[in-house]
Protein backbone atom coordinates (compact mmCIF):
# COMPACT_ATOMS: atom_id res chain seq x y z
CA UNK A 1 0.00 0.00 0.00
CA UNK A 2 1.83 3.09 -1.26
CA UNK A 3 1.18 6.83 -0.98
CA UNK A 4 3.60 9.40 -2.37
CA UNK A 5 3.51 13.13 -1.65
CA UNK A 6 5.41 15.49 -3.95
CA UNK A 7 6.12 19.18 -3.51
CA UNK A 8 6.92 21.11 -6.69
CA UNK A 9 8.71 24.45 -6.33
CA UNK A 10 10.30 27.02 -8.61
CA UNK A 11 10.95 29.43 -5.72
CA UNK A 12 14.64 29.49 -4.67
CA UNK A 13 13.64 30.74 -1.22
CA UNK A 14 11.31 27.78 -0.72
CA UNK A 15 13.01 24.71 -2.19
CA UNK A 16 10.94 21.58 -2.57
CA UNK A 17 13.01 19.88 0.12
CA UNK A 18 11.06 21.96 2.66
CA UNK A 19 8.61 19.06 2.45
CA UNK A 20 10.82 17.35 5.02
CA UNK A 21 10.08 20.10 7.54
CA UNK A 22 6.36 19.99 6.77
CA UNK A 23 6.16 16.24 7.28
CA UNK A 24 8.58 16.20 10.24
CA UNK A 25 10.46 13.41 8.45
CA UNK A 26 14.10 13.94 7.42
CA UNK A 27 14.76 13.38 3.69
CA UNK A 28 18.06 11.60 4.39
CA UNK A 29 16.50 8.96 6.64
CA UNK A 30 14.42 5.88 6.03
CA UNK A 31 12.12 5.49 9.03
CA UNK A 32 9.96 2.61 10.21
CA UNK A 33 6.84 2.84 12.41
CA UNK A 34 5.16 -0.27 13.79
CA UNK A 35 1.36 -0.29 13.93
CA UNK A 36 -1.05 -3.00 15.04
CA UNK A 37 -1.71 -4.18 11.49
CA UNK A 38 1.79 -3.87 10.03
CA UNK A 39 4.73 -1.54 9.53
CA UNK A 40 4.90 1.90 7.90
CA UNK A 41 8.08 2.94 6.11
CA UNK A 42 8.74 6.58 5.22
CA UNK A 43 11.50 7.47 2.76
CA UNK A 44 12.31 9.99 0.03
CA UNK A 45 12.96 8.56 -3.45
CA UNK A 46 13.52 12.07 -4.87
CA UNK A 47 14.98 15.21 -3.25
CA UNK A 48 15.83 18.17 -5.44
CA UNK A 49 15.25 21.89 -5.05
CA UNK A 50 12.41 21.83 -7.59
CA UNK A 51 10.80 18.47 -6.79
CA UNK A 52 10.79 16.47 -3.58
CA UNK A 53 8.83 13.26 -3.04
CA UNK A 54 8.10 11.48 0.22
CA UNK A 55 6.82 7.91 0.10
CA UNK A 56 4.68 6.27 2.77
CA UNK A 57 4.77 2.50 2.27
CA UNK A 58 2.39 0.51 4.43
CA UNK A 59 3.36 -3.15 4.75
CA UNK A 60 0.19 -4.82 6.04
CA UNK A 61 0.59 -8.19 7.76
CA UNK A 62 -1.88 -10.47 5.89
CA UNK A 63 -1.51 -13.33 8.39
CA UNK A 64 -2.28 -10.98 11.23
CA UNK A 65 -5.34 -9.71 9.36
CA UNK A 66 -6.63 -13.25 8.86
CA UNK A 67 -6.19 -14.03 12.54
CA UNK A 68 -7.95 -10.85 13.62
CA UNK A 69 -11.11 -11.41 11.53
CA UNK A 70 -13.95 -13.07 13.42
CA UNK A 71 -15.45 -14.55 10.27
CA UNK A 72 -15.91 -14.29 6.52
CA UNK A 73 -18.93 -13.79 4.26
CA UNK A 74 -20.78 -17.07 3.72
CA UNK A 75 -20.13 -17.01 0.00
CA UNK A 76 -16.45 -16.06 0.43
CA UNK A 77 -14.87 -18.49 2.92
CA UNK A 78 -11.33 -17.74 1.73
CA UNK A 79 -11.74 -13.95 2.08
CA UNK A 80 -9.62 -13.66 5.27
CA UNK A 81 -6.72 -15.31 3.42
CA UNK A 82 -7.11 -14.16 -0.19
CA UNK A 83 -8.05 -10.49 -0.52
CA UNK A 84 -6.79 -7.08 -1.62
CA UNK A 85 -6.28 -5.63 1.90
CA UNK A 86 -2.45 -5.76 1.89
CA UNK A 87 -2.04 -3.56 -1.19
CA UNK A 88 -5.23 -1.53 -1.89
CA UNK A 89 -5.47 1.81 -0.10
CA UNK A 90 -8.11 1.71 2.62
CA UNK A 91 -8.80 2.81 6.18
CA UNK A 92 -5.41 1.29 7.06
CA UNK A 93 -3.84 4.13 5.08
CA UNK A 94 -5.94 6.72 6.94
CA UNK A 95 -4.73 5.35 10.27
CA UNK A 96 -1.14 5.45 8.99
CA UNK A 97 -1.55 9.10 7.95
CA UNK A 98 -2.96 9.97 11.37
CA UNK A 99 -0.30 8.09 13.35
CA UNK A 100 2.79 8.78 11.22
CA UNK A 101 1.98 12.16 9.66
CA UNK A 102 -0.28 13.47 12.43
CA UNK A 103 1.65 16.71 12.90
CA UNK A 104 1.29 17.59 9.22
CA UNK A 105 -2.35 16.50 9.22
CA UNK A 106 -2.96 18.90 12.09
CA UNK A 107 -1.39 21.78 10.15
CA UNK A 108 1.61 22.22 12.43
CA UNK A 109 5.26 22.75 11.47
CA UNK A 110 7.75 23.66 14.19
CA UNK A 111 10.58 24.78 11.91
CA UNK A 112 8.50 26.58 9.28
CA UNK A 113 5.08 27.41 10.82
CA UNK A 114 4.31 29.97 8.11
CA UNK A 115 4.84 27.30 5.44
CA UNK A 116 2.12 25.11 6.93
CA UNK A 117 -0.39 27.89 6.25
CA UNK A 118 0.65 28.41 2.63
CA UNK A 119 -0.93 26.94 -0.47
CA UNK A 120 1.71 24.87 -2.24
CA UNK A 121 1.98 23.03 -5.54
CA UNK A 122 1.38 19.54 -4.21
CA UNK A 123 0.84 16.17 -5.82
CA UNK A 124 -0.34 12.97 -4.18
CA UNK A 125 -0.40 9.51 -5.74
CA UNK A 126 -2.17 6.49 -4.32
CA UNK A 127 -0.76 3.47 -6.13
CA UNK A 128 -3.83 1.23 -5.86
CA UNK A 129 -7.39 2.13 -4.96
CA UNK A 130 -10.39 -0.20 -5.17
CA UNK A 131 -12.88 1.99 -7.02
CA UNK A 132 -15.39 -0.62 -8.19
CA UNK A 133 -16.68 -1.36 -11.69
CA UNK A 134 -17.10 2.35 -12.65
CA UNK A 135 -14.02 4.05 -11.16
CA UNK A 136 -14.57 7.40 -12.85
CA UNK A 137 -16.95 8.38 -10.01
CA UNK A 138 -13.81 9.01 -7.94
CA UNK A 139 -13.33 12.23 -9.91
CA UNK A 140 -16.54 13.58 -8.39
CA UNK A 141 -15.02 13.23 -4.92
CA UNK A 142 -11.76 15.08 -5.56
CA UNK A 143 -12.36 17.51 -8.44
CA UNK A 144 -14.78 19.72 -6.43
CA UNK A 145 -11.89 20.26 -3.99
CA UNK A 146 -9.81 21.90 -6.72
CA UNK A 147 -7.57 19.01 -7.78
CA UNK A 148 -6.57 17.87 -11.23
CA UNK A 149 -7.40 14.16 -11.06
CA UNK A 150 -5.63 11.45 -13.04
CA UNK A 151 -6.74 7.82 -12.92
CA UNK A 152 -4.71 4.96 -14.34
CA UNK A 153 -6.64 2.38 -16.42
CA UNK A 154 -8.53 0.05 -14.07
CA UNK A 155 -7.55 -3.56 -13.54
CA UNK A 156 -10.39 -5.52 -11.93
CA UNK A 157 -11.76 -2.29 -10.48
CA UNK A 158 -8.41 -1.16 -9.01
CA UNK A 159 -7.00 2.16 -10.22
CA UNK A 160 -4.07 4.41 -9.45
CA UNK A 161 -5.05 7.91 -8.32
CA UNK A 162 -3.00 11.08 -8.75
CA UNK A 163 -4.12 14.45 -7.40
CA UNK A 164 -2.43 17.76 -8.13
CA UNK A 165 -3.37 21.24 -6.99
CA UNK A 166 -2.41 24.30 -5.00
CA UNK A 167 -3.50 23.51 -1.47
CA UNK A 168 -2.21 23.40 2.10
CA UNK A 169 -0.52 20.13 2.96
CA UNK A 170 -2.84 19.65 5.95
CA UNK A 171 -5.87 20.02 3.66
CA UNK A 172 -4.51 17.46 1.18
CA UNK A 173 -3.90 14.96 3.97
CA UNK A 174 -7.38 15.58 5.41
CA UNK A 175 -8.96 14.95 2.02
CA UNK A 176 -7.06 11.66 1.69
CA UNK A 177 -7.83 10.69 5.30
CA UNK A 178 -11.58 10.98 4.72
CA UNK A 179 -12.01 10.05 1.07
CA UNK A 180 -9.73 7.02 0.66
CA UNK A 181 -11.95 4.90 2.99
CA UNK A 182 -15.00 6.33 1.21
CA UNK A 183 -13.74 5.03 -2.12
CA UNK A 184 -12.66 1.69 -0.64
CA UNK A 185 -15.93 1.33 1.31
CA UNK A 186 -14.47 -1.19 3.77
CA UNK A 187 -13.28 -0.19 7.25
CA UNK A 188 -11.10 -2.48 9.29
CA UNK A 189 -12.34 -1.28 12.68
CA UNK A 190 -15.63 -0.79 14.49
CA UNK A 191 -17.55 2.34 13.48
CA UNK A 192 -19.27 4.20 16.32
CA UNK A 193 -20.09 7.80 17.24
CA UNK A 194 -16.39 8.61 17.57
CA UNK A 195 -16.18 8.23 13.80
CA UNK A 196 -18.70 11.06 13.45
CA UNK A 197 -16.38 13.34 15.39
CA UNK A 198 -13.41 12.28 13.25
CA UNK A 199 -15.38 12.92 10.07
CA UNK A 200 -16.48 16.37 11.21
CA UNK A 201 -12.99 17.28 12.43
CA UNK A 202 -11.17 16.26 9.26
CA UNK A 203 -14.01 17.42 7.02
CA UNK A 204 -14.12 20.88 8.58
CA UNK A 205 -14.30 23.66 6.03
CA UNK A 206 -15.00 21.50 2.96
CA UNK A 207 -17.32 18.57 3.61
CA UNK A 208 -20.43 20.58 4.47
CA UNK A 209 -20.51 22.14 1.00
CA UNK A 210 -19.22 19.15 -0.99
CA UNK A 211 -21.71 18.14 -3.72
CA UNK A 212 -21.29 14.47 -2.75
CA UNK A 213 -21.42 14.98 0.99
CA UNK A 214 -24.36 12.62 1.57
CA UNK A 215 -22.59 9.76 -0.22
CA UNK A 216 -19.33 10.57 1.59
CA UNK A 217 -21.06 10.46 4.98
CA UNK A 218 -22.92 7.23 4.24
CA UNK A 219 -19.89 5.34 2.97
CA UNK A 220 -17.52 6.72 5.64
CA UNK A 221 -19.93 5.65 8.41
CA UNK A 222 -20.77 2.31 6.75
CA UNK A 223 -24.44 3.24 6.25
CA UNK A 224 -25.27 3.30 9.96
CA UNK A 225 -28.43 5.39 9.86
CA UNK A 226 -28.19 6.98 13.29
CA UNK A 227 -24.58 8.02 12.80
CA UNK A 228 -25.27 9.32 9.29
CA UNK A 229 -28.23 11.33 10.55
CA UNK A 230 -26.12 12.92 13.31
CA UNK A 231 -23.28 13.72 10.92
CA UNK A 232 -25.52 15.30 8.27
CA UNK A 233 -27.37 17.32 10.91
CA UNK A 234 -24.07 18.56 12.30
CA UNK A 235 -22.91 19.55 8.82
CA UNK A 236 -26.19 21.41 8.29
CA UNK A 237 -25.64 23.18 11.59
CA UNK A 238 -22.17 24.33 10.59
CA UNK A 239 -23.75 25.89 7.53
CA UNK A 240 -26.43 27.60 9.62
CA UNK A 241 -23.75 28.93 11.95
CA UNK A 242 -21.27 29.37 9.10
CA UNK A 243 -19.30 32.17 10.74
CA UNK A 244 -18.22 29.66 13.40
CA UNK A 245 -16.95 27.17 10.84
CA UNK A 246 -13.19 26.45 10.69
CA UNK A 247 -11.28 27.90 7.77
CA UNK A 248 -11.74 26.02 4.52
CA UNK A 249 -8.74 24.52 2.74
CA UNK A 250 -7.12 27.06 0.49
CA UNK A 251 -7.66 25.66 -2.98
CA UNK A 252 -7.70 27.56 -6.23
CA UNK A 253 -10.32 30.35 -6.03
CA UNK A 254 -12.37 29.13 -8.97
CA UNK A 255 -12.83 25.72 -7.32
CA UNK A 256 -13.82 27.08 -3.92
CA UNK A 257 -17.34 28.01 -2.87
CA UNK A 258 -19.84 27.68 -0.05
CA UNK A 259 -18.82 28.53 3.49
CA UNK A 260 -15.26 29.40 2.51
CA UNK A 261 -16.41 31.95 -0.05
CA UNK A 262 -18.90 33.52 2.34
CA UNK A 263 -16.33 33.82 5.10
CA UNK A 264 -13.73 35.22 2.74
CA UNK A 265 -16.15 37.76 1.30
CA UNK A 266 -17.47 38.92 4.66
CA UNK A 267 -14.20 38.81 6.61
CA UNK A 268 -13.05 42.38 5.78
CA UNK A 269 -16.39 43.66 7.10
CA UNK A 270 -16.05 41.73 10.40
CA UNK A 271 -19.71 40.81 9.98
CA UNK A 272 -19.48 37.95 12.46
CA UNK A 273 -18.52 40.40 15.20
CA UNK A 274 -20.91 43.11 14.01
CA UNK A 275 -23.88 40.76 13.97
CA UNK A 276 -23.14 39.57 17.47
CA UNK A 277 -22.66 43.11 18.79
CA UNK A 278 -25.84 44.35 17.15
CA UNK A 279 -27.93 41.46 18.47
CA UNK A 280 -26.54 41.97 21.99
CA UNK A 281 -27.38 45.68 21.84
CA UNK A 282 -30.92 44.88 20.74
CA UNK A 283 -31.35 42.38 23.58
CA UNK A 284 -30.10 44.88 26.13
CA UNK A 285 -32.32 47.61 24.72
CA UNK A 286 -35.46 45.51 25.08
CA UNK A 287 -34.56 44.56 28.65
CA UNK A 288 -34.43 40.81 28.03
CA UNK A 289 -33.06 38.72 30.85
CA UNK A 290 -33.92 35.24 29.61
CA UNK A 291 -32.84 34.40 26.04
CA UNK A 292 -33.13 31.46 23.62
CA UNK A 293 -30.40 31.27 20.95
CA UNK A 294 -32.15 29.14 18.31
CA UNK A 295 -29.51 27.68 15.99
CA UNK A 296 -26.68 28.38 18.44
CA UNK A 297 -24.00 26.41 16.57
CA UNK A 298 -20.76 26.15 18.51
CA UNK A 299 -21.64 28.95 20.89
CA UNK A 300 -20.11 32.32 19.97
CA UNK A 301 -23.25 34.24 20.91
CA UNK A 302 -23.74 32.05 23.98
CA UNK A 303 -20.28 33.04 25.19
CA UNK A 304 -21.09 36.72 24.78
CA UNK A 305 -24.40 36.32 26.61
CA UNK A 306 -22.70 34.50 29.50
CA UNK A 307 -20.23 37.34 29.82
CA UNK A 308 -23.07 39.75 30.67
CA UNK A 309 -24.61 39.04 34.08
CA UNK A 310 -27.79 40.85 33.01
CA UNK A 311 -28.81 37.70 31.14
CA UNK A 312 -29.93 35.40 33.92
CA UNK A 313 -31.04 32.42 31.81
CA UNK A 314 -29.58 31.42 28.45
CA UNK A 315 -30.81 28.49 26.35
CA UNK A 316 -28.76 27.33 23.36
CA UNK A 317 -30.63 25.16 20.86
CA UNK A 318 -29.21 23.28 17.88
CA UNK A 319 -30.42 20.42 15.72
CA UNK A 320 -27.15 18.44 15.90
CA UNK A 321 -25.98 16.75 19.12
CA UNK A 322 -22.40 16.68 17.84
CA UNK A 323 -22.43 20.46 17.42
CA UNK A 324 -23.83 20.85 20.93
CA UNK A 325 -20.99 18.72 22.26
CA UNK A 326 -18.50 20.99 20.52
CA UNK A 327 -20.29 24.03 21.95
CA UNK A 328 -19.94 22.50 25.40
CA UNK A 329 -16.24 21.94 24.80
CA UNK A 330 -15.61 25.42 23.42
CA UNK A 331 -17.48 27.03 26.30
CA UNK A 332 -15.54 24.80 28.74
CA UNK A 333 -18.69 23.90 30.65
CA UNK A 334 -16.87 21.35 32.79
CA UNK A 335 -14.56 24.04 34.16
CA UNK A 336 -17.19 26.78 34.39
CA UNK A 337 -18.16 28.09 37.80
CA UNK A 338 -21.41 26.67 39.22
CA UNK A 339 -23.01 30.10 39.24
CA UNK A 340 -22.34 30.72 35.56
CA UNK A 341 -23.09 27.14 34.54
CA UNK A 342 -26.51 27.38 36.18
CA UNK A 343 -27.44 30.17 33.77
CA UNK A 344 -26.89 28.05 30.63
CA UNK A 345 -28.88 25.15 29.16
CA UNK A 346 -28.04 23.36 25.90
CA UNK A 347 -30.90 21.58 24.13
CA UNK A 348 -31.28 19.66 20.90
CA UNK A 349 -34.15 21.04 18.86
CA UNK A 350 -35.29 22.50 15.56
CA UNK A 351 -36.51 25.91 14.43
CA UNK A 352 -39.38 24.41 12.45
CA UNK A 353 -41.07 22.39 15.21
CA UNK A 354 -43.06 23.58 18.22
CA UNK A 355 -41.07 23.07 21.41
CA UNK A 356 -42.72 23.72 24.77
CA UNK A 357 -39.31 23.69 26.50
CA UNK A 358 -38.50 27.05 24.90
CA UNK A 359 -41.64 28.94 25.91
CA UNK A 360 -41.72 31.57 28.62
CA UNK A 361 -38.44 33.37 27.78
CA UNK A 362 -38.12 37.10 27.22
CA UNK A 363 -36.39 36.87 23.85
CA UNK A 364 -35.60 34.43 21.03
CA UNK A 365 -32.78 35.10 18.56
CA UNK A 366 -32.15 33.41 15.20
CA UNK A 367 -28.86 34.66 13.79
CA UNK A 368 -28.36 33.72 10.11
CA UNK A 369 -30.76 30.78 10.38
CA UNK A 370 -33.85 31.47 8.29
CA UNK A 371 -32.07 31.48 4.92
CA UNK A 372 -31.05 27.84 5.49
CA UNK A 373 -34.69 26.73 5.74
CA UNK A 374 -36.49 25.42 2.66
CA UNK A 375 -39.10 27.95 1.50
CA UNK A 376 -41.92 25.44 1.92
CA UNK A 377 -40.96 25.17 5.62
CA UNK A 378 -41.13 28.90 6.34
CA UNK A 379 -44.73 28.64 7.53
CA UNK A 380 -43.63 25.98 10.03
CA UNK A 381 -40.78 28.25 11.17
CA UNK A 382 -43.17 31.17 11.57
CA UNK A 383 -45.61 29.05 13.57
CA UNK A 384 -42.92 27.50 15.79
CA UNK A 385 -41.02 30.70 16.58
CA UNK A 386 -43.51 33.56 16.39
CA UNK A 387 -46.74 31.70 16.92
CA UNK A 388 -45.86 29.11 19.56
CA UNK A 389 -43.02 30.51 21.68
CA UNK A 390 -44.77 33.84 22.30
CA UNK A 391 -41.60 35.60 23.47
CA UNK A 392 -41.82 39.32 24.08
CA UNK A 393 -39.00 39.90 21.57
CA UNK A 394 -37.83 37.87 18.58
CA UNK A 395 -34.69 38.93 16.69
CA UNK A 396 -33.87 37.59 13.22
CA UNK A 397 -30.84 38.38 11.06
CA UNK A 398 -30.34 37.33 7.45
CA UNK A 399 -28.16 38.39 4.50
CA UNK A 400 -29.23 41.28 2.29
CA UNK A 401 -29.18 39.81 -1.23
CA UNK A 402 -28.79 43.26 -2.82
CA UNK A 403 -25.39 43.69 -1.17
CA UNK A 404 -23.96 40.55 -2.78
CA UNK A 405 -22.79 42.36 -5.90
CA UNK A 406 -20.13 44.06 -3.76
CA UNK A 407 -18.58 40.69 -2.96
CA UNK A 408 -16.30 38.94 -5.41
CA UNK A 409 -18.55 35.89 -5.53
CA UNK A 410 -21.76 36.13 -7.51
CA UNK A 411 -25.06 34.57 -6.53
CA UNK A 412 -25.81 33.29 -3.04
CA UNK A 413 -23.17 33.80 -0.36
CA UNK A 414 -23.37 30.18 0.71
CA UNK A 415 -24.20 27.01 -1.19
CA UNK A 416 -26.55 25.81 1.57
CA UNK A 417 -28.66 28.98 1.51
CA UNK A 418 -32.11 28.07 0.20
CA UNK A 419 -32.73 31.71 -0.67
CA UNK A 420 -31.51 35.22 0.16
CA UNK A 421 -33.99 38.08 0.47
CA UNK A 422 -33.72 41.62 -0.75
CA UNK A 423 -34.68 44.28 1.79
CA UNK A 424 -38.15 44.59 0.28
CA UNK A 425 -38.71 40.83 0.30
CA UNK A 426 -37.55 40.45 3.91
CA UNK A 427 -39.65 43.37 5.10
CA UNK A 428 -42.73 42.06 3.30
CA UNK A 429 -42.35 38.58 4.83
CA UNK A 430 -41.62 39.93 8.31
CA UNK A 431 -44.52 42.40 8.24
CA UNK A 432 -47.00 39.66 7.26
CA UNK A 433 -45.56 37.26 9.86
CA UNK A 434 -45.75 39.94 12.56
CA UNK A 435 -49.41 40.72 11.80
CA UNK A 436 -50.32 37.04 11.87
CA UNK A 437 -48.67 36.47 15.25
CA UNK A 438 -49.67 39.73 16.95
CA UNK A 439 -46.28 41.42 16.87
CA UNK A 440 -44.98 44.77 15.76
CA UNK A 441 -41.77 44.74 13.76
CA UNK A 442 -38.98 47.17 12.97
CA UNK A 443 -35.83 46.78 10.90
CA UNK A 444 -32.23 47.72 11.65
CA UNK A 445 -29.05 47.47 9.54
CA UNK A 446 -26.07 45.32 10.51
CA UNK A 447 -22.74 46.53 9.17
CA UNK A 448 -21.93 49.63 7.20
CA UNK A 449 -24.67 50.35 4.66
CA UNK A 450 -24.08 51.13 1.00
CA UNK A 451 -26.06 54.23 -0.14
CA UNK A 452 -27.87 52.27 -2.85
CA UNK A 453 -27.62 48.62 -1.79
CA UNK A 454 -28.15 48.89 1.95
CA UNK A 455 -26.32 46.94 4.70
CA UNK A 456 -24.67 43.53 4.24
CA UNK A 457 -26.97 41.99 6.86
CA UNK A 458 -30.53 42.95 7.75
CA UNK A 459 -32.21 42.48 11.11
CA UNK A 460 -35.87 42.35 12.11
CA UNK A 461 -36.93 42.92 15.72
CA UNK A 462 -40.41 41.61 16.51
CA UNK A 463 -41.98 42.93 19.72
CA UNK A 464 -45.26 42.51 21.61
CA UNK A 465 -46.39 44.57 24.56
CA UNK A 466 -47.11 41.64 26.90
CA UNK A 467 -45.93 38.09 26.34
CA UNK A 468 -48.67 35.45 26.53
CA UNK A 469 -48.54 33.05 29.42
CA UNK A 470 -46.53 29.91 28.61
Amino acid sequence: MLLTLTLHSDDPETPATELGHLLHKHPDKCQRFDLAFGAVHVFYPETTATRCTAALLLDVDPVGLARSRSGAPENRPLWPYVNDRPYVASSFLSVAISRVLGTALGGRCERRPELAERTLDLEATVAALSAGPAPDWVRGLFEPLGYTVTLTPPVEGVVGLTLRGRVRLSALLAHLYVLVPVVDHEKHYWVDDREVDKLLRHGAGWLATHPERAQIVRRYLKHQRGLCRDALAALDATLVDDTNAPDAPETEPEADDGAASEQRAEAPLRLDDRRRETVLSALRACGARTVVDLGCGEGKLLRALLADAAFTEIVGVDVAPTVLRRASERLKLERMSEERRARLTLLQGSAVYRDDRLRGRDAVVCVEVIEHIDPDRLDAFQDAVLGHLQARTVILTTPNAEYNVLFREAGLRHTDHRFEWTRAEFEAWAAAAARAAGYGVRFEPVGEADPQLGPPTQMAIFTREVAHAP
